[in-house]
């Protein structure tokens, strides 16, 4: 009986409010001031909805959905082919950029690259690979142990800073002959020549932790000589880039003073107050559970709040980024709670965008000559001279071993995605044209990659040369017999 009455009542509710509602409907269709003809056939009721379907893939969204999903399968196929080929997999998302730009996809299928990538569509994409940017600064920042600075200072600190001084050096010379050729119009040769150091003395911090990783080395004498030593690379080189990039939004040094006393403030303001701050939220929230959702608003609100002010006073908001990751508390559990709820998300999905727009900037057919090549090499050469032969020989100097020495300048030597961050930001500056832009993305792909067959390389000669040794063999004198 309560069956058949809850039926009763459900066939009235809906019965009754489906007739009002259609009641309504051709009441109002009486409003319309416009008259509409009729359809009369299926090939216009199919022509409207393939009309539908067309806009709606054209919408921007949907457009963006479609970049997002090719870029992730994209760079996880490179990604697993560079894994097998013995290389990071963050060197194949960035090959991945490479070949979906107009270097390789643009090229042989311009039609269905101007379709997925249309122009309109790459300020979407720019934006969101910046978040994403941020994201991995804030990573980066924290994973750096400052401690470990402090208690290595000693033993690095003249490779660290022959491995910044002497390509920086190298890299403005070169900018002396690029100069007249090179500069786009109306740039300065102070920033021209600062940017091209910065480029040469850049050493990518992510992927060199990578590589010691998957060789075992992380935790050896070795690897904790060359994280060190690029950690303190990673912080001189974000001050100098910072300098560079207020030089240039200022047009002068003189002018970019102000930069730098804003800078002084906002550095003293972040350790003074902030740092003591987080530190008292960490402290009452050192486990998983306890780190809510209103928590980690607070760190999110920090971190967009400390890149906006870097932004705002003309030294880039990565830089606030990476900055608010160092002053974080120093409890590595906490730090690793944050790392993991980001890491996925920032490496996975939004870090590949900033490869591929990277890669559509990116155009291979510009060096259409062999002089442009020849320069192309010029620059792979003076990057590799500057890092690697200027971080071997301050690493000899102080004691290491050739082995050694040789290891960490060519760990040294790997640029990878922090080289692609430095050049974007000079890209976006003007500071460096389309053709330049290339030759110094080329220039940090090559010397990323050479990186495993070096190392490999100095493993095998090594490793002979410690064989031979063990293997030799003192033959006794035999003395003579008289005949």
């Amino acid at each position: 009986m309560k069956s058949l009455k809850n039926i009763l009542i459900y066939g009235i509710v809906i019965g009754g409010f489906s007739g009002l509602i259609y009641f309504i409907s051709v009441q109002g269709e009486r409003l319309n001031t416009k008259t509409q003809v009729a359809a009369s056939g299926k090939d216009n009721h199919w022509l409207s909805f393939t009309d539908s379907l067309s806009h709606n893939l054209h919408h921007p969204l949907a457009i963006l959905l479609a970049q997002i999903i090719t870029i992730i399968v994209v760079a996880r196929i490179f990604g697993w082919i560079c894994k097998w080929l013995g290389q990071p997999t963050v060197m194949g998302e960035i090959v991945a950029g490479v070949v979906l730009g107009p270097s390789l996809f643009g090229m042989y299928f311009p039609s269905v690259s101007a379709e997925l990538f249309p122009v309109e569509s790459l300020t979407n994409l720019q934006f969101l690979s910046q978040v994403g940017l941020i994201l991995f600064m804030y990573i980066i920042g924290m994973e750096l142990d400052l401690k470990m600075l402090r208690n290595k200072a000693k033993d690095v600190i003249i490779i660290s800073h022959a491995s910044i001084i002497i390509p920086f050096a190298l890299g403005m010379l070169l900018a002396f002959y690029l100069f007249t050729s090179f500069a786009p119009a109306g740039i300065q040769f102070a920033s021209f020549s600062l940017f091209l150091g910065i480029s040469m003395s850049i050493t990518a911090f992510p992927v060199l932790a990578r590589i010691l990783q998957e060789r075992n080395m992380h935790k050896t004498k070795i690897g904790a000589i060359v994280i060190t030593c690029a950690a303190a690379n990673d912080i001189a080189g974000w001050c100098l880039l910072a300098s560079v990039i207020a030089v240039v939004k200022a047009g002068s040094f003189a002018s970019s003073l102000y930069n730098f006393l804003f800078a002084a403030v906002y550095v003293a303001v972040m350790i003074k107050l902030v740092k003591p701050f987080l530190k008292q939220i960490a402290d009452a929230h050192l486990s998983r559970q306890s780190l809510k959702k209103s928590v980690m608003a607070i760190f999110f609100v920090v971190l967009i709040l400390s890149s906006l002010v870097t932004e705002v006073i003309g030294i880039h908001a990565l830089f606030g980024a990476f900055m608010t990751g160092v002053i974080m508390p120093n409890n590595m559990n906490f730090k690793n709670i944050i790392i993991e709820k980001l890491e996925d998300i920032t490496l996975v999905l939004l870090l590949p965008l900033f490869f591929v727009f990277t890669g559509l900037r990116t155009q291979i057919g510009l060096l259409n000559d062999s002089h442009l090549w020849l320069i192309t090499g010029l620059i792979i050469l003076v990057a590799s001279v500057g890092k690697f032969a200027g971080t071997t020989l301050s690493a000899k100097l102080v004691g290491q071993t050739w082995k050694d020495s040789l290891t960490i300048g060519t760990l040294m030597n790997t640029r990878g995605l922090m080289e692609l961050v430095v050049l974007n930001i000079g890209y976006d500056l003007g500071v460096i044209t389309p053709t330049m832009f290339t030759m110094m993305v080329i220039m940090a792909l090559v010397t990323t990659f050479m990186t495993g067959p070096l190392l490999n390389l100095i493993n095998l000669i090594f490793k002979k040369e410690e064989t031979a040794t063990e293997h030799i063999i003192i033959q006794p004198t035999v003395p003579e017999t008289i005949s």
